[in-house]
């Protein structure tokens, strides 16, 4: 039956469902995974690369994390052409609303304005919706540090401890049964690199097929943010158990 239906965005199925939104969903399911873990002092995003061929140049720039203003940045999951698009979108906005009021644009409201975009392309004819989904991790001075997930109907919501991308729904009971309220920082980064390990289709984790971003406050007080480099993601996945030191030749 859904035949008649799943060829325009903006048909809704007898069911009251909008298939070209589930579709993009299902895309998404099949990008590498990203975890995001709200933390007392800071949020944390894990993200893993797909290594699609040996023979492909590893990028020296981050893959799946992306500052969006210096006290908002995000993961990615799915299109990363759709991605890029909707990253220069949100900011463009973030960097609008800081001239036009001088101060860093609220978490929520950067969140909100990008759905908005996302929930366009999801009422109109000849576009189709965009195949990614988004966690934000930021700080601001209303509500402090926030975590937001959305997905490509223009949906979000505020989380303590969110999965995107493959294996989600395995990674988001993990979160469920071993998130702690008073979770730290370094807390944070041990269970998203363990539920990261289990949840991974590949058998072993290595610094190449991460990229680990935190998003805390300065000494000084300044909102900052910082991507691991690979030397030091190496070193945590040694301390935290998550694999073996390499044996000396």
């Amino acid at each position: 039956m859904s035949r008649r239906y799943d060829s325009r965005t903006t048909i809704f199925s007898p069911e009251g469902r909008l298939y070209q939104v589930e579709y993009a969903m299902e895309a998404i399911g099949n990008a590498g995974s990203a975890i995001g873990i709200l933390s007392k002092d800071g949020v944390v995003l894990v993200g893993e690369k797909k290594v699609t061929s040996k023979l492909l140049q590893t990028s020296t720039s981050t893959e799946k994390m992306y500052k969006i203003d210096d006290h908002v940045a995000c993961a990615v999951a799915g299109i990363m052409s759709d991605a890029n698009i909707l990253i220069n979108t949100a900011r463009v906005q973030a960097q609008r609303y800081t001239f036009s009021y001088q101060e860093p644009m609220p978490v929520e409201q950067l969140v909100q304005s990008l759905c908005d975009t996302k929930q366009g392309y999801t009422q109109f004819g000849g576009l189709r919706p965009f195949g990614v989904s988004f966690l934000f991790a930021g700080w601001d001075k209303n509500y402090g540090f926030q975590l937001y997930m959305s997905d490509p109907s223009g949906n979000y919501g505020g989380w303590k401890a969110a999965a995107i991308g493959a294996n989600n729904q395995a990674a988001q009971s993990m979160l469920k049964q071993d998130y702690k309220d008073d979770i730290s920082r370094e807390e944070a980064v041990q269970l998203a690199l363990k539920v990261l390990s289990k949840t991974m289709d590949s058998t072993s984790l290595t610094s190449e097929k991460l990229e680990l971003a935190e998003v805390f406050l300065s000494s000084s007080g300044k909102v900052k943010y910082q991507v691991c480099t690979p030397d030091a993601l190496s070193k945590m996945l040694v301390k935290y158990g998550v694999t073996q030191p390499a044996a000396e030749a």
